[in-house]
């Protein structure tokens, strides 16, 4: 998807569309990097077709929607298939015993710094589903996590405006 494709869906279905791409690439969908579509989500709010703060809720709505969706991954089928996964690949049963251990151990600050790492801001939720975390916790530190994050990248491209969008061309 090219920035072109991703601000022509921006102009023709404004905030729904933001929020259906940023919640793809908060499932961890290939296609949908978070470093171009939340600048361009800043730009087209710096550009007056919506607002800085709607570009904001917005996008930690989507995020937040899909860490839930993941979260319930985790929690309601994690446990089949992280056993189906480790019966096949016996090798990674220390890795991701050591990473569910230290969703367990960290809680919500684990939680919340894991939403401030590429790659694992995503994947994070399954392990958190998997080790059954209170999901009140796990929602107000995903959310705030995610709001540190999307208001960085959506704020770079609201600062930074047409300079980001030329280079991105």
């Amino acid at each position: 998807m090219t920035v072109e494709v991703i601000m022509e869906y921006f102009a023709r279905y404004g905030g729904i569309a933001i929020f259906v791409i940023v919640l793809l690439e908060y499932l961890n969908l290939p296609g949908f990097p978070a470093g171009i579509i939340m600048p361009l989500a800043g730009i087209w709010a710096a550009k007056g077709n919506i607002g800085f703060v709607a570009a904001i809720l917005i996008t930690v709505a989507a995020g937040l929607t899909g860490s839930l969706i993941l979260y319930w991954v985790g929690y309601t089928g994690g446990e089949f298939v992280l056993k189906r996964y480790l019966d096949k690949f016996p090798k990674q049963r220390p890795v991701i015993e050591q990473k569910l251990e230290w969703v367990r151990r960290k809680g919500s600050v684990g939680i919340f710094v894991s939403k401030l790492i590429p790659m694992i801001r995503t994947l994070i939720s399954i392990p958190a589903g998997v080790s059954r975390m209170n999901l009140i916790r796990y929602t107000v530190s995903s959310a705030l996590g995610i709001l540190v994050w999307n208001l960085t990248f959506v704020g770079a491209g609201y600062l930074l405006g047409d300079a980001v969008f030329q280079y991105l061309e």
